[in-house]
């Protein structure tokens, strides 16, 4: 059970009263740790708040390949749902839940009252469209400008970053993150592992360099 406490310690600096709203107009979902939260073309009628879990969020093409955009972690909202959900657009990624995840859905028709009502969510907007503009942007210098073992390395640190030295993982998820081959992610880790930064393990990896 979500308690209006534990909404204010995720998203602090809101107004009482849109405390409040949230209580009585969000609604509580949850997806198991698997699950496809978004998927591209659907229609959007709710931005998500995250409470609980991480969320990531990709881009899939005609065949199933997928490349990693971001993670949405407790105390954030999802970007493209805001985006979507004021043009009443379709959603162009995708979405889905690395752990159990709960979120809190904000129907459409009071996005629209609360940016009005409320400077706070006004601000937390913003800050929400800077926060993944800014993401965006590291992503597209990963790819323009860094070789295949930089861009392996900036993505293992966000990954530790999120989830801790101990990362679930396989190489070949991973390697579809990066859009690479399962072959060239192995050969680099294991170049990690040799020099130090890394102990590999069944499915997953340590991060121990410091």
């Amino acid at each position: 059970m979500i308690e209006e406490k534990q909404i204010q310690e995720l998203f602090p600096n809101l107004e009482q009263g849109l405390y409040d709203e949230l209580m009585m107009y969000g609604e509580i979902k949850e997806y198991r740790a698997g699950s496809t939260m978004l998927r591209i073309g659907q229609n959007i009628r709710s931005t998500m708040l995250v409470l609980e879990g991480v969320v990531k969020l990709y881009q899939e093409d005609d065949e199933g390949n997928e490349f990693f955009i971001y993670n949405i972690q407790p105390g954030q909202a999802c970007a493209v749902s805001m985006v979507c959900t004021f043009q009443q657009e379709k959603s162009q990624v995708m979405a889905r839940a690395l752990t159990d995840v709960t979120v809190l859905n904000i129907p459409l028709q009071y996005m629209d009252k609360w940016l009005s009502q409320y400077k706070s969510w006004h601000y937390f907007v913003i800050k929400t469209y800077r926060s993944r503009y800014d993401e965006l942007l590291k992503t597209v210098n990963e790819i323009a400008f860094k070789n295949m073992d930089e861009r392996l390395e900036f993505y293992l640190k966000r990954q530790v970053k999120q989830f801790g030295r101990q990362v679930k993982l396989t190489h070949q998820e991973i390697a579809s993150d990066l859009n690479s081959s399962r072959e060239v992610i192995s050969r680099l880790m294991k170049k990690m592992e040799k020099n130090g930064w890394i102990i590999i393990h069944r499915n997953s990896f340590e991060w121990i360099r410091d």
